[in-house]
């Protein structure tokens, strides 16, 4: 009986509201830096609330996260009428970075029609600017890799730059952008990487760049593309499934959006990063062994907190032993080196998912940088692998699981200042990690179980 309400309570919920759990975990502070995860959304921990979501869908592919806001692009979803045919629409959907609780859609427009092309929005990102930019998948038939911006108020696209692929068309599936994409206030640098269905892949790199004011040029010394020699392992000849490009910031304004050196990520081997001339300049091989990923995923990036540099890169992906679509935390070594690096976290240490997704290897992820009530950085971090989850993580000095419950307000065990859907939620998930705190205890027996879902629930019908 007590299986049967719980899963009403959580097909409710589901109706009612996608996010709000947490992963349930503990993480250890490690180096005075903490970690909590504030809402997770995926199949491990929110069911069919996640799978019955229109981004647990195989087009929908990566995610970025700006001010505040989680965009996540889907490729061909709904059905628009444009003159006598019928397209698909891509489509943006959104998320509240705080709490995980979904926003207003955003379809896609382009020269004011909606926008369909095939694998459209495959990849989206940011700028550093908070520009919100998307690109498709390009086959090696097709020349220009087009980079678009979205106005985020109407969903209409702008066209940015076509990337040229030169004497090279290769496959591309997934771009990185650095500095400002209008040129106003800062240089812009794009890039993507060719990728093959199988191996050995191709060798070859686009790179388009602007100068504050000026205007797009080939990004190699002019040349739009550029054919890589030297890789880890020595055996690589090219980039075979889905690589992921990540520009790393300079050391200072001057080179700051510069995008001099980046990782790639392939899939087979780890994150190595490269400068611009196509020389590696560091890799794993002198990393601990436990540090490693697992085969086939690919997805990082790096982050600065309190001056120390980290770097987040995809564990396992669906395919991994044990559980799967998780991500190493690290602090690098001296000089930023991967050798060094010393291991965080996991996360989550539970997983999003382990659920084959056709062969998607990229994960993505994305920061914020704020500070806290005592004035020290902390970093907010979104992590997003495709057909099995996202989640929002807290990262500083001072974080924690959120606010204490209210005094005196009876079901809410949030600690948000009013009894919602949110506290339903927040009780199942007591529920189902074993966690008998006790603030889940809204009939006062002394436990929290499903006949505290029940009382929230109650109240929330009474008004």
């Amino acid at each position: 009986m007590k299986k049967i309400l719980l899963l009403f309570a959580v097909t409710l919920c589901a109706a009612l509201s996608a996010m709000a759990v947490t992963d349930g975990q503990t993480y250890p502070e490690v180096n005075g830096i903490k970690i909590v995860n504030k809402w997770i959304f995926d199949r491990v921990h929110s069911g069919t609330a996640y799978t019955s979501n229109a981004i647990c869908n195989q087009r929908a592919r990566t995610a970025t996260m700006d001010q505040g806001i989680i965009y996540v692009s889907r490729s061909e979803e709904l059905a628009a009428i444009v003159g006598n045919d019928t397209i698909s629409q891509s489509v943006i959907h959104r998320f509240s970075a705080v709490d995980g609780s979904p926003l207003e859609d955003l379809p896609l427009y382009l020269d004011g029609a909606p926008y369909g092309r095939f694998l459209g929005v495959a990849s989206i990102g940011k700028d550093s600017f908070h520009h919100i930019w998307v690109a498709p998948m390009t086959s090696n038939m097709q020349q220009y890799v087009p980079v678009y911006m979205v106005d985020t108020e109407t969903g209409e696209l702008t066209l940015v730059v076509e990337l040229d692929k030169g004497d090279a068309p290769q496959r591309t599936d997934y771009l990185d952008v650095i500095g400002d994409l209008t040129r106003e206030q800062a240089e812009c640098n794009i890039m993507t990487v060719s990728g093959s269905t199988a191996d050995p892949g191709f060798p070859t790199l686009y790179r388009m760049h602007a100068d504050q004011g000026g205007d797009w040029e080939g990004g190699f010394d002019g040349d739009p593309y550029m054919d890589v020699i030297n890789f880890y392992p020595e055996t690589k000849t090219g980039f075979s499934l889905a690589p992921v490009i990540k520009m790393i910031d300079g050391p200072d304004e001057d080179s700051r959006y510069s995008g001099e050196m980046f990782y790639i990520d392939c899939f087979d081997t780890a994150p190595v990063i490269y400068d611009y001339s196509g020389s590696v300049i560091d890799t794993f091989e002198e990393t601990d062994p436990a540090l490693w990923p697992q085969a086939t995923p690919n997805g990082c990036m790096e982050f600065e907190l309190e001056g120390r540099h980290f770097l987040v890169y995809v564990n396992a992906d669906m395919n991994g032993n044990g559980h799967g679509c998780q991500a190493n935390i690290c602090e690098l070594g001296e000089g930023q080196s991967l050798g060094g690096m010393t291991k965080y976290w996991k996360i989550p240490a539970d997983s999003l998912g382990k659920f084959n997704d056709s062969g998607l290897r990229v994960h993505c992820f994305a920061v914020e940088y704020g500070v806290d009530k005592d004035g020290f950085e902390e970093v907010t971090l979104l992590t997003f692998k495709a057909f099995n989850g996202m989640a929002v993580y807290k990262i500083g000095r001072n974080v924690d699981a959120g606010a204490e419950p209210q005094p005196g307000l009876k079901g809410d065990v949030n600690g948000d200042g009013e009894v919602s859907i949110a506290d339903v939620n927040y009780v199942i998930n007591l529920i189902v990690t074993g966690n008998n705190n006790l603030a889940g205890d809204v009939n006062g027996d002394g436990e929290v179980s499903i006949a505290d879902v029940n009382a929230v629930i109650e109240i929330i019908l009474r008004g």
